[in-house]
């Protein structure tokens, strides 16, 4: 069933589309993963950061199952009660000063929405993004995206006026800086742009991620994002942060820019929000908002009722069970078990993350990438029964993120498979 279910997909499904594996579901619960063939596995890639409160959450589906029953869709020609209550909810989760909404289906498409705000209420056209920063794969969010260049690929020429900063990934620091000597070389650099490139008086927004997903889970430096801030009130650049990989407590706050303790002007959402059911959304003040007339932009399926009737009761497992408060200690301790392990094995370059955004950095005797270890590495562990999966530009950087719900008793069992696999 198995060759045959995979040998029918090769068929009919693009191969542009790329699958981690080549398990095939039969249930899935919480943590766990169950094959067609009865194994089961420990999903650590928590369906790429998607299923934050864990698979098919009994809360979520109840949610969504009574949703079904009363509208499943709506295409912005009737109200209902699941769209406004989530936007009052998110408006009460995410940091201060957002208060209105739009709802989307995907990251990148959340994403393009929030460029075009910042365009449209400015009156500007440049926008600046970060190197390593990954925003989707639609023509805008792609035009931004830069955590690999064969993202990129073939696709030229891509929207303009996007100009790219380096991002502070301090382990390899692309000013060839060391951190305990910088004094944040590449925030000169993104002054730099607004000197040499395009005047600040022309450019729109600051789009980034407040902690680098696909582009290899860094967290940049505290004094980074507040100078970047700083930097955008000052010329009346909007800062869009990317919280659509962060959000939703897998950095053990609602957002990871609560770590830094600065609020954007705009902040796209996604993944998580629904646990898995299909929605995005990005979020501004009401003044900002209120700038682009009605019809300024639209959908078709974003907000679905039953997306976002699962995406309310995601909000409220979240905050019933205290997940916020587990992922940021339950990462804690990720974090320092790992660091164990780096300490009697080799090849561990870094580890570093927030909350339950782990990554951990492989590197060969000279320090360059060993993204053929990973390989190995995550082919050994998925024949224990651990799912985990990699990112950054040389694919070498092991992604931990398991749900929030995950014990140290869970953690200890991956990350002896892990340690299993490294040796």
């Amino acid at each position: 069933m198995v060759d045959d279910l995979i040998r029918r997909g090769q068929d009919c499904l693009t191969p542009a589309l790329a699958f981690h594996t080549d398990i095939i579901v039969k249930k899935a619960e919480g943590l766990y993963v169950e094959s067609v063939d009865g194994k089961r596995y420990m999903d650590f890639s928590s369906g790429l950061a998607t299923v934050n409160i864990g698979h098919c959450q009994p809360d979520v589906l109840k949610a969504a199952k009574s949703q079904m029953d009363e509208l499943v869709h709506s295409g912005c020609i009737f109200r209902y009660a699941s769209e406004v209550e989530l936007a009052e909810n998110l408006a009460r989760i995410t940091p201060g000063g957002i208060e209105m909404f739009f709802f989307s289906n995907s990251g990148a498409e959340a994403v393009e929405g929030a460029v075009k705000l910042a365009r449209y209420a400015t009156g500007r056209q440049g926008v600046i993004g970060f190197l390593g920063c990954f925003h989707g794969r639609t023509m805008g969010a792609l035009s931004l995206t830069s955590s690999a260049a064969r993202y990129r690929k073939g696709f030229h020429p891509l929207v303009p006026s996007v100009y790219h900063s380096p991002y502070p990934y301090c382990y390899r620091c692309h000013m060839g800086m060391d951190r305990t000597s910088c004094s944040v070389e590449c925030f000169e650099y993104l002054e730099k742009i607004l000197k040499y490139q395009i005047t600040p008086e022309e450019v729109a927004c600051v789009v980034i991620e407040p902690v680098l997903g696909e582009g290899g889970y860094v967290v940049p430096p505290m004094g980074f994002m507040k100078k970047l801030r700083e930097l955008c009130s000052r010329h009346g650049i909007l800062l869009i942060t990317d919280e659509v990989q962060s959000g939703f407590g897998r950095t053990g706050r609602w957002f990871a820019t609560e770590h830094f303790d600065i609020s954007p002007d705009i902040i796209v959402m996604g993944k998580a929000i629904a646990s898995g059911f299909p929605l995005s959304a990005f979020g501004a003040s009401k003044e900002l908002m209120s700038k682009w007339p009605k019809g300024a932009h639209g959908t078709t399926f974003g907000g679905n009722p039953v997306s976002c009737a699962a995406a309310n009761a995601t909000i409220r497992t979240i905050e019933r069970d205290g997940l916020l408060s587990n992922a940021a200690k339950m990462g804690e301790y990720c974090v320092k078990r790992v660091l164990e392990i780096k300490g009697r094995t080799k090849g561990i370059g870094d580890v570093r993350g927030l909350g339950l955004m782990i990554g951990v950095e492989l590197i060969k005797d000279d320090n360059t990438p060993d993204k053929d270890r990973l390989d190995s590495i995550m082919k050994k562990c998925l024949e224990r029964g651990l799912v985990i999966i990699e990112c950054g530009v040389d694919k070498n950087i092991a992604r931990l993120m398991p749900p929030l719900t995950v014990t140290k008793e869970e953690i200890d069992r991956a990350l002896a498979i892990f340690e299993e696999a490294l040796s």
